[in-house]
């Protein structure tokens, strides 16, 4: 018996690393995708200040951000700062081929979990768990979320069989890698109460990852002036990531991730009783309140029914640790991403695989198949960016290129072009490339097509895209865990910037013209008007005799700037201090003569949930009649 345990424990562990290896294998030329440029960017300053890696800046939405606000400690960073130091380069195979290494090391870690919780079922667990979409899918990014996972895992896996000690290095790994490592300490504690509740060892070293976590913290603020905590949480007020709409849309799409995170058929093989049941059914009735389409409103419901199953019987750590977490999950994020359900494949595999071992392997295949599917899907979708990329790169290395969105960012500054803020100017010739998937902003400026191009993968499975109402990368796009659909992904447009030629003296902010008029300063449309930032640019049609200059604006109550400068070619033509709230008009002296009014005022302010410098509303400027 124990030479044919130990064949069989060979063998498993060959199919284990078989099936890592058929995941990874096919996408180790995987394009930079995501979040893989911020933490490939963090990496690079990393080769400059090693101590402060996120003591840098990037572009979102046209902002210059704080990288010290990244919610991810700087491990991962590190670690692609190493891989780019001994490749020259950011080199999409070899570093792929490393990060596979992680995939190895949470499978491997499953495995000794499963052989501790499951020892009849272990390979079972231990594959439900590699076929969990968001594993096939992530996996084959450089984001922190399968590193973590791997630490995360290997701590686990050390800790309840017996070594916590040694559980402690991938703790510290684990901790730097994500915050979101502090949610072992707890669920380590439930484990600490039944199991070791006499081993003052096991209490302590459940506490690593927030020990860790602090020590980074005062490390930080120590040595560069604050603590990246506080930057984060920053950022959710001025974003307003944590206001109770988007809780709301995260729990919902949490909750759907987690009925397809194992074969829902297998779910209900696994957990079928009848109160379990009943809640699924109710569970999925709401869900097609919010959204009618039965790809959202029976994974709402498979994902309440595995959270109702784990009440209904007695409650054992492995249970403790699925619902731990995922009150966590649902409590400090924001987004309702698929990735950030990981954690908890382990505890529902080895759970599912012990309730229905007949159906595992059906179960396992079906997921896969669903993976692999979403992962090549995933793969054309962030190609087509190079592709795009890779036929321009002559163009890009002669011309000014600005990048006006999130997603073509990487290879076109990589081959020299430049992020588009909200404050640039952009002038004759130049070219803009735009996603409209990426959060593109607006460009004031008469532009000429001169290519465009759609990423429209083969098959019919969306993780984010055009007219998608996946949330798997983020709810605010949508709910389904993944989404069903033919249409383009992205398009992409590259514009040539032609020459402003004004027509209008006198320029109302809801005139078709003010799109070529506005140089810079002025934000979308609301109505008749549009609000300001610190400072305005208008182009003017020059008057054939000279006429004074008014500018309407709107203070709200809330904005607290008051004086309000206009220049008119550089000079100062009108000063007014506003005494308070309320519809304004600014005059000149006297009539003048010019084309370009910048408009100034004293002070800006920022309003929750929006990331714009708000200045003044502003309704008319010009020539008046």
């Amino acid at each position: 018996m124990p030479l044919a345990s130990e064949q069989f424990r060979r063998w498993s562990l060959a199919i284990i690393i078989g099936v890592v290896l058929l995941i990874r294998l096919p996408f180790l030329n995987q394009a930079i995708q995501g979040d893989d440029p911020k933490f490939i960017w963090i990496a690079q300053h990393a080769l400059i200040e090693p101590g402060h890696p996120s003591h840098t800046q990037y572009i979102f939405q046209g902002e210059p951000v704080d990288m010290r606000g990244h919610p991810h400690p700087p491990l991962n960073a590190w670690v692609l700062s190493a891989l780019i130091n001994t490749f020259g380069d950011v080199r999409e195979v070899p570093f792929h081929a490393f990060y596979l290494l992680f995939s190895l090391i949470a499978a491997l870690s499953m495995y000794a979990l499963a052989k501790r919780w499951a020892p009849d079922h272990a390979l079972e667990a231990t594959l439900l768990f590699l076929a969990v979409p968001a594993f096939v899918v992530n996996g084959n990014s450089f984001e922190s979320d399968v590193p973590f996972l791997a630490f995360w895992m290997a701590a686990f896996a050390l800790f309840t069989r017996g070594y916590p000690l040694l559980a402690v290095v991938p703790f510290c790994f684990a901790a730097m890698m994500s915050y979101q490592a502090v949610f072992a300490t707890p669920i380590l504690w439930v484990y600490c109460w039944r199991y070791a509740r006499d081993s003052r060892t096991s209490w302590a070293t459940a506490a690593t990852p927030v020990f860790v976590v602090i020590a980074y913290q005062v490390w930080e603020r120590m040595t560069g002036g604050t603590m990246p905590g506080l930057v984060l949480a920053g950022y959710f007020t001025t974003y307003g990531l944590q206001q109770i709409g988007n809780k709301l849309r995260n729990a919902a799409a949490l909750t759907a991730h987690l009925g397809w995170m194992m074969c829902p058929l297998l779910v209900v093989a696994a957990f079928h009783q009848r109160y379990v049941l009943i809640a699924g059914a109710v569970a999925a009735a709401i869900g097609a309140y919010f959204d009618p389409n039965p790809l959202f409103w029976l994974s709402f419901g498979i994902g309440a029914m595995v959270v109702v199953a784990q009440f209904t019987t007695r409650v054992s750590f492995l249970r403790w640790w699925i619902l731990l977490f995922f009150a966590y999950a649902l409590a400090v994020f924001f987004a309702g991403s698929a990735r950030y359900l990981l954690p908890l494949g382990a505890p529902l595999a080895i759970l599912t695989a012990r309730a229905a071992p007949r159906f595992v392997l059906p179960g396992v295949a079906l997921n896969l198949l669903l993976g692999l599917g979403l992962a090549w899907v995933n793969y054309q979708h962030w190609d087509g960016y190079r592709t795009l990329t890779a036929s321009l790169a002559r163009d890009i290395g002669q011309k000014r290129v600005w990048v006006n969105g999130e997603w073509t960012a990487f290879y076109m500054e990589a081959e020299g072009a430049l992020a588009l803020t909200r404050k640039q100017t952009v002038q004759k010739g130049e070219w803009v490339a735009s996603s409209a998937l990426g959060f593109p902003i607006q460009v004031t400026a008469p532009m000429g097509a001169v290519t465009e191009r759609e990423i429209r993968p083969t098959l019919p499975l969306r993780l984010i895209g055009l007219n998608s109402k996946s949330g798997y990368s983020t709810a605010s796009l949508g709910l389904r865990p993944f989404d069903i659909s033919s249409s383009p992904i992205d398009k992409v447009r590259i514009d040539a910037v032609l020459d402003r030629k004004p027509t209008l003296e006198w320029l109302p902010m809801n005139a078709p013209e003010a799109l070529t008029q506005l140089v810079s300063g002025m934000y979308q449309q609301e109505g008749s008007a549009r609000w300001m930032s610190g400072k305005a640019v208008i182009l003017l049609k020059e008057p054939a005799e000279p006429r004074p200059v008014q500018v309407d604006l709107y203070i709200p109550d809330q904005a607290p700037g008051r004086t309000v400068v206009v220049l008119l070619d550089g000079n100062e033509i009108a000063r007014k201090t506003i005494p308070g709230p309320g519809m304004h008009s600014i005059r000149s002296v006297g009539p003048v003569k010019g084309g370009t009014l910048t408009i100034s005022i004293d002070k800006t302010f920022q309003v929750a949930g929006d990331f714009r410098e708000l200045g003044a509303v502003l309704l008319a400027a010009g020539f008046p009649r």
